[in-house]
């Protein structure tokens, strides 16, 4: 058969006769040095329990320094840890999320700096509201359950439709928090979306259902990359999707039952 390449045609002349190669018969030594020798390990593919135990060290690692800025840092110190870690933990986001990073090292970071500013958060509203640390962590708990089991009887189906109208719903979210943060520079209050008023309530429960629904996008992703055969290390991006709703939610939780003790 000819061949379409011109190396390989150039490479064999026709028309002429070559000897054959008959290669020795290996050794009793030989032998068994072919069998003891490592065999071809095909890739691993990508599998739930992988982003399990994934999102298992991730969470974990956000708890250690969230436990860590809690229990061993003053409330000053604490405090003074917020802004810096919040500013490591959102650029460390955003270099993950548009590179779609897999570095195990960026992502225990990003949850490292997570729980320093979780741990700064939940012992200064623990000391204003008593009890409110434990209600949020439940409540996020509740969440997380709930839309797992909504996502596995198909109560919601992740459609393309509903991906764009869920990622418009975010981006519109997201957008009134920026122009809230900066008419706050300029007006007490902002636009009153964290002011604990009734449009505060109002906005908050928007932005905890948003951060809800965002989980069946996360369980969506995750199961369309085992069905897919995605490699092992996507694991690790999936679990920083995973982490990454959960703070959002796990704030917005606190937020809101701060605005109810008020």
């Amino acid at each position: 058969m000819n061949s379409s390449n011109p190396v390989f045609r150039r490479g064999f002349p026709t028309g002429q006769r070559y000897a054959t190669f008959n290669p020795p018969t290996p050794d009793a030594t030989e032998l068994s040095q072919m069998y003891t020798a490592p065999s071809y390990a095909p890739p691993r593919y990508m599998t739930l329990d992988d982003v399990v135990v994934r999102t298992a060290a991730t969470l974990g690692t956000l708890m250690l320094t969230g436990a860590f800025s809690w229990m061993v840092l003053t409330d000053r110190t604490a405090l003074g840890l917020i802004m810096p870690a919040l500013l490591v933990g959102f650029v460390l986001g955003l270099v993950i999320s548009f590179r779609g990073s897999t570095n195990p090292a960026l992502i225990l970071s990003y949850a490292a700096a997570q729980g320093l500013v979780l741990g700064g958060i939940s012992r200064f509203m623990e000391a204003l509201y008593n009890g409110i640390v434990i209600q949020a962590v439940v409540g996020t708990m509740g969440v997380f359950a709930g839309m797992l089991v909504v996502y596995r009887t198909g109560a919601i189906r992740v459609t393309p439709k509903f991906q764009r109208w869920l990622l418009a719903s975010l981006i519109g979210v997201v957008v009134l928090m920026v122009v809230n943060m900066i008419a706050s520079i300029f007006t007490p209050g902002g636009l009153g979306l964290r002011s604990g008023g009734g449009l505060a309530i109002v906005f908050s429960l928007i932005c905890i259902g948003v951060a809800a629904l965002s989980f069946l996008l996360d369980f969506e992703m995750v199961n369309q990359a085992v069905q897919r055969g995605a490699p092992e290390k996507f694991a690790w991006y999936a679990a920083f999707g995973l982490t990454v709703t959960l703070v959002w939610l796990y704030i917005e939780i606190l937020r809101l039952l701060s605005y109810f003790r008020d």
